[in-house]
């Protein structure tokens, strides 16, 4: 149980530049599946993501990341994608296509709210320009968005096209850069830095074997908790707090984010390749609802929460032309295990945007990441330890 003396002290901790950590370190592992390789999207075959961030003058601060599905002809080789929303209050480009048809022939792009027309331009141009789409009159680019106005000019979008270019061709496999970067440059979450974060589960071969990848573009609020552990209320900032704490309360530190609602936004990739359709992908994406509600967010009117999923698996994909589809899909019933394990990534990628996460200035303030020597004490009290890194 938490003491008086625990709280005083983690209150005094600094945050230390340089001192953030993935959530496997301070013992955040949610779930009983094990993570893949790298503990990223990337862990399913073919995933590849690249970032690219925008930081120019005193108050540009935003970016985006792209997310390809597959290193082949991403138009005449389709995945089946689904999306699901949490809440609406947002922006996405392309979904009532991806919707009607449920294929991606593009890849995903994460960016800023008004950012998503000409990163859309300028993904069709990219697809366009290949050698392959030149008889091609359609493509149907697929844009995510969350509001990063809190540190970025979102009325500027200098440098979005150029930056889709830089995303696309820096994508790859492998380790995926977390926190500030990319779209994560300008975002926040519950009152403190947010950004990019991912992770993994791969099934047991009794379950499948089949491996469940999570990117995360983390920008919105709530009561901040971490494997059940309050963390934003021991820390003195979390939403509605102007309403039902009193200012002479431990509780409400200097500089708490006590006026907001919880507002915001969280942008959810999953990758499975587990072969899956339109109709269980969506299903899947519900679920990944439950691992954003784990980390302390209600979904609250002014956040746009979305969630894009889609299957690699080459027993699933579509052919553009094909007269006649023969899918060997998944059953309902192995669903059950592909949605513990989205759950449980879905929640671990959100503490990996937040622990990995760098202060970030503009003209008028810089935004801090969370105190991560803090919330290592809070945990322990807890008897929440360590686990092995990935």
């Amino acid at each position: 149980m938490r003491t008086p003396a625990v709280l005083a002290v983690a209150l005094m901790l600094p945050s230390l530049l340089g001192a953030q950590v993935r959530a496997r370190a301070l013992g955040l592992a949610p779930g009983v599946f094990t993570p893949g390789t790298h503990n990223a999207i990337t862990d399913v075959a073919g995933v590849r993501v690249g970032h690219a961030t925008v930081s120019e003058g005193d108050s540009l601060r935003t970016g985006v990341t792209a997310i390809l599905p597959h290193g082949g002809d991403l138009y005449r080789d389709r995945v089946p994608a689904a999306l699901h929303v949490g809440n609406g209050f947002g922006k996405l480009l392309g979904v009532t296509q991806l919707r009607e048809l449920g294929e991606l022939e593009t890849p995903i792009l994460l960016t800023c709210t008004l950012c998503i027309w000409p990163a859309g331009d300028a993904l069709a141009q990219w697809m366009l320009a290949k050698p392959e789409n030149g008889n091609v009159r359609s493509i149907n680019p697929v844009v995510g968005e969350t509001n990063d106005g809190g540190l970025n000019t979102t009325r500027s979008r200098v440098g979005i096209g150029s930056a889709v270019r830089d995303a696309l061709a820096r994508a790859d496999s492998g380790a995926v850069a977390e926190g500030s970067v990319g779209a994560g440059h300008g975002t926040i979450m519950f009152g403190w830095k947010g950004g990019m974060g991912t992770s993994s589960r791969v099934l047991p071969a009794s379950l499948g074997g089949y491996t469940v990848g999570v990117l995360v573009q983390g920008n919105y609020g709530g009561v901040l908790q971490m494997a059940g552990v309050p963390i934003g209320q021991l820390l003195g900032r979390y939403a509605f707090q102007r309403d039902v704490a009193p200012v002479t309360s431990p509780r409400r530190a200097p500089g708490d984010a006590g006026a907001e609602r919880g507002d915001g936004s969280c942008m959810i990739v999953i990758a499975t390749d587990a072969p899956l359709l339109a109709r269980n992908l969506e299903r899947l994406g519900a679920r990944a609802i439950m691992g954003l509600a784990r980390t302390g967010s209600s979904a609250s009117n002014g956040s746009g929460d979305y969630v894009l999923a889609f299957s690699t698996n080459p027993r699933v994909r579509r052919n553009p032309d094909a007269t006649v589809s023969t899918n060997d899909e998944l059953g309902n019933e192995a669903m059950s295990a592909l949605f513990q394990a989205v759950t449980e990534a879905t929640e671990e990628a959100l503490y990996n945007a937040l622990l990995m996460a760098t202060p970030v200035s503009n003209r008028t303030a810089t935004v801090k990441p969370l105190p991560v020597d803090s919330v290592r004490l809070f945990l322990r009290a807890r008897g929440i330890q360590p686990q092995k890194l990935r």
